[in-house]
């Protein structure tokens, strides 16, 4: 199979500020991009805990705030209705909060073609400056394309303060990009996809800003703001990438269909973080033991062994993951692949103590 590769421009934000106390000083960094009448959609109960701090901000620098949204639900219906009833005159749209309220203020940015400031309160995925948005179309969550933020601002006394849950979860989207890249490498080798080197490059620096240099202390500044610039820097290789390529493949299909078949499931990374180490495993990937010792070291197997998952659950997620996405080829392609993942979580110690039948 041919691909033609054309000259396409890469969008990157220009407004990028990740340290300590950012939130007081967003209304700085808007005026000085002459942003000064604003939308803001909140993550439900954010804006009693941080609306103070960012009214002042905003109003210091006589940032106009035009309209004010708690967001509760992502159906792409109500957002386009929301996104053009908003006031004449708008500039930008500001997202505060975790997946929800930055996939609804940046799919509203999109329909409007205006810039989109995404402030994350967690780093449980790399959503936040992913050129995509999950939103619930037909009543089925489905990634939906839209555009990387024209800013990032994360506050990490804000990320500091996340629970647990939201670092290992962060930690195992993280985590995916081994296995993704793999999926993705082989099928261009099959000539099923095409293949970007500059995007990988960017996948791989992004594990490597979180990995060669950092404690395995979760809590420790060093590393949230490590994997802060990880998650980052992976969203942006999907823009270079122009496909979810670099950072999804074999163990997304899993979780999605996890989320299709589990009773409860369980959040987003921690479900792609164990199918990572599966998918890892199947696919003989030369980092299968650097995945091993990073979960084991930063306590991410333990947590997530604390409330495991329904081995029935998780098996029969297995069986439908390969049909989640047509035409998309990945390790779980391969003949007997269902077989040997079933072993792998029969016989592999980990494996038995975070995924297993529940008594």
């Amino acid at each position: 199979m041919a691909f033609w590769y054309p000259n396409k421009q890469i969008n990157i934000p220009y407004l990028l500020k990740i340290g300590e106390g950012k939130l007081a000083k967003l209304g700085k960094y808007l005026v000085d991009k002459d942003l000064m009448n604003v939308a803001v959609f909140w993550g439900e109960g954010l804006s009693a805990v941080y609306g103070e701090v960012f009214n002042q901000s905003l109003a210091a620098y006589h940032i106009n705030v035009v309209h004010r949204q708690d967001v509760r639900v992502i159906d792409i219906e109500e957002i386009t209705k929301v996104a053009f009833n908003l006031p004449a005159g708008l500039e930008a749209v500001i997202g505060i909060g975790g997946g929800r309220a930055l996939d609804f203020g940046k799919y509203c940015a999109h329909l409007l073609k205006i810039p989109f400031i995404s402030m994350p309160t967690s780093t449980s995925n790399d959503g936040f400056c992913s050129p995509n948005c999950s939103l619930l179309v037909d009543g089925k969550r489905k990634s939906v394309k839209s555009g990387v933020p024209f800013g990032v601002v994360i506050d990490l006394d804000i990320i500091k303060n996340c629970p647990e849950a939201y670092i290992y979860s962060g930690l195992g989207d993280m985590m995916s990009k081994v296995t993704a890249l793999w999926d993705w490498k082989k099928a261009a080798q099959k000539g099923l996809d095409r293949y970007n080197d500059f995007a990988s490059l960017m996948a791989y620096n992004s594990l490597d800003l979180l990995f060669i240099k950092h404690s395995f202390d979760i809590h420790s500044p060093e590393f949230q703001r490590s994997l802060t610039n990880s998650l980052l820097i992976s969203g942006i290789a999907m823009e270079i990438a122009g496909t979810s390529r670099p950072a999804s493949g074999s163990e997304h299909l899993i979780s999605h269909a996890l989320d299709a078949v589990s009773r409860y499931p369980k959040m987003h990374g921690l479900q792609v973080g164990v199918a990572s180490y599966l998918c890892a495993l199947l696919q003989e990937n030369n980092s299968t033991d650097g995945i091993r010792e990073v979960f084991s070291r930063t306590g991410f197997f333990d947590y997530v062994a604390q409330n495991p998952f329904e081995r029935g659950e998780f098996i029969e997620a297995l069986r439908l993951a390969p049909s989640i996405k047509d035409n998309y080829y990945t390790v779980l392609s391969e003949p007997h692949s269902f077989e040997r993942a079933v072993r792998f979580l029969d016989n592999d110690e980990i494996l038995k103590t975070v995924v297993h039948s529940h008594i």
